[in-house]
């Protein structure tokens, strides 16, 4: 009976996945439409993007938009379109209130029309007089020169609403527009819901997607029906329980007792939009050596009762040898030696300049809903009514300091400072500045020590009288939540013995992995993995390489056209992808590879098996 249950619970949990996504891609559809003849036509610019962005209820800003058309994008396709709207939520109404009432700070309930249009025309996408005006003139929420937002937040979502009504109902009853499918699937009818495709995808096991590395892949994660495709190649492998991790010693054995070691420590922060970054470093080897280069996450003590999410986290290392320019690196090796969660490569390397760039799967590091039972306390005040961080929170401040200590000695420099103000804030610390905090916090040699680092954070919350808003916006872009615990970052650290000569590891940059990251890993499964030649099609391959406890498959499309490939893992046992959808479809330019999938054991204890089918559409 209760396994009857419980098979009954899964089925309607399976139903309204169902059904959420089917929803989804309805409204993404007939924001699109409403904007551009067919949901096969490309987005051609910037102001395009935003009228389909508000179409399907979003109001971007000019910021917003940037980030998703930069200086080198031309186009965006449909299921660019509906990656975004996946990472861009629509505004709700509490989060409106919470933005308004930062400038109501009497919570009146209302702001003067004088003090709002001095906000819209001086700050974030400033408004002219001519746009204030039209919205203060509107009587539905404006009396007596005053605004109520209250009202002007109703009325906006109300009108938000509306509008992606509007759009529904014109793809409803134009049937030209009903035929414009992706792939051309026809239409099938499932719990009362029209859906955009005939095979929703259920998700795996967390609710949000991850984005990949951009460079040459598009990754839509959109649903696409296999019925009707062309050509098709299936690929399993099955796993043993626990068999995922390597017993091979990588590291530090008797032949390496006398080698040099260099050692630099970074981290995987997770982006809101599921982008993930992390440092990337510069090598610098005087002269041609045998070589050990290792990455795992970092461990940091935790207190009691904490549980240290980042562990169980997957890390790579991609090795790039740098020529005449930066813009085309050429990959050398990369980690796919596997100890428990060290990952490793050995080998020779020539003298010169090499870029290490960290790289994980997504897998496991990604955007997660849990429910968190209280905030945590971050100051308090003593009986002279001092301000004071809480234990919990300088614990936390150590360990954030531990994490940005790239080099370890116990000690902050300017630079590596500089990486944490770039996270946190966004801006760097000039020479001058740094000279004020010598001033003001303790330092040695220059450098901020663990009590500085303290007492600065305590003077934040001491300049905002003990608010600790602008500690908790430091917190969580550092990946901590509201019960002071890292989910959304990894620490790791990387280190590098050489044979003949002292390595030299430098962080650079703390950004996205890019094009040059991207490569490498196409790169990588590509030169190692085991082709596949979609049957009927001599110009799709699939390569799927398994390194360790990760599985990578690449599509390579060799034709002239852009392709449409379906993916399925409905087959597959005890898995975990990176996507976050066990059906998916992606496409793939002409003349190009791109990732399709990383694929992990959701639980490493049991055997997990990876069974795909790739199709063309």
């Amino acid at each position: 009976g209760n396994q009857k249950a419980t098979h009954s619970e899964n089925s309607q949990g399976k139903k309204s996945q169902h059904a959420e996504e089917a929803i989804f891609y309805m409204n993404c559809r007939a924001a699109y439409l409403t904007v551009l003849k067919s949901s096969l036509e490309n987005i051609k610019s910037k102001e395009q993007l935003c009228l389909v962005l508000q179409q399907a209820g979003r109001n971007p800003s000019q910021k917003t938009i940037n980030k998703y058309w930069t200086s080198q994008t031309t186009s965006l396709n449909f299921d660019d379109f509906c990656a975004i709207l996946k990472k861009e939520k629509p505004a709700t109404k509490n989060e409106l209130l919470e933005a308004f009432g930062k400038i109501d700070t009497d919570k009146a309930g209302y702001i003067l029309h004088d003090e709002l249009c001095k906000i819209l025309t001086t700050r974030g996408d400033k408004m002219t007089w001519e746009e204030v005006t039209s919205i203060t003139n509107q009587a539905d929420f404006n009396c007596s020169g005053k605004l109520d937002y209250n009202k002007f937040c109703e009325l906006y979502l109300t009108t938000t609403e509306q509008c992606c009504k509007a759009a529904r109902d014109r793809l409803e009853t134009d049937p030209r527009l009903r035929q414009q499918h992706f792939g051309n699937q026809t239409e099938n009818v499932s719990e009362g819901i029209s859906l955009p495709v005939s095979k929703p995808s259920p998700r795996v096991s967390r609710k949000t997607d991850h984005k990949l590395p951009k460079a040459d892949s598009r990754a839509p994660s959109r649903p696409s029906s296999a019925q009707g495709s062309k050509a098709s190649t299936s690929t399993t492998v099955t796993v043993g329980a626990s068999s995922s991790r390597s017993t091979k010693l990588i590291v530090e054995p008797d032949t390496m007792k006398e080698w040099q070691r260099a050692q630099s420590k970074g981290c995987f922060y997770l982006e809101e939009d599921g982008e993930i970054i992390s440092h990337k470093y510069r090598l610098h080897l005087p002269q041609r050596s045998a070589v050990c280069v290792t990455i795992r996450p970092f461990n940091i003590p935790q207190a009691e009762g904490k549980s240290c999410h980042w562990l169980s986290v997957d890390t790579a290392l991609f090795i790039l040898k740098e020529n005449e320019t930066q813009e085309n690196l050429q990959l050398v090796s990369f980690t796919e030696l596997q100890n428990k969660e060290v990952f490793g490569w050995r080998g020779e390397l020539g003298a010169g300049i090499y870029w290490l760039l960290p790289f994980t799967t997504g897998c496991r590091l990604r955007k997660v809903k849990t429910q968190i039972t209280g905030e945590a306390k971050l100051v308090w005040r003593d009986e002279d009514g001092e301000l004071a961080l809480t234990k919990e929170f300088r614990a936390a401040l150590l360990d954030i300091f531990e994490t940005i200590d790239l080099d370890g000695n116990g000690l902050l420099s300017l630079e590596e400072y500089n990486f944490f103000e770039l996270r946190t804030s966004g801006e760097k610390c000039d020479q001058e500045a740094w000279a004020v905090c010598k001033e003001n916090f303790e330092m040695k040699k220059n450098e901020l020590t663990r009590q500085g680092f303290l007492d600065l954070n305590l003077m934040e919350a001491n300049d905002r009288d003990g608010d600790p808003w602008d500690l908790w916006v430091t917190l969580l872009s550092l990946g901590y939540n509201k019960a002071l615990e890292m989910t959304e970052a990894c620490p790791f650290v990387i280190d590098m013995w050489a044979e003949r000569c002292k390595p030299r590891i430098k962080a650079i940059s703390l950004e996205a992995g890019g094009s040059q990251l991207s490569r490498a890993v196409c790169r990588s499964v590509v030169n190692k993995g085991e082709p596949k030649v979609l049957d009927g099609s001599e110009n799709i391959f699939i390569y799927t390489y398994r390194s360790g406890s990760r599985i990578t498959s690449v599509i390579e499309n060799k034709s002239e056209n852009k392709v449409i490939i379906h993916v399925n893992n409905e087959q597959s046992k005890n898995c975990l992808n990176n996507r976050g959808l066990v059906v998916f479809a992606v496409e793939v330019a002409p003349k190009s590879m791109m990732v399709s999938q990383h694929v992990m054991a959701l639980n490493e204890q049991e055997e997990w098996i990876y069974s795909c089918v790739h199709s063309l559409v």
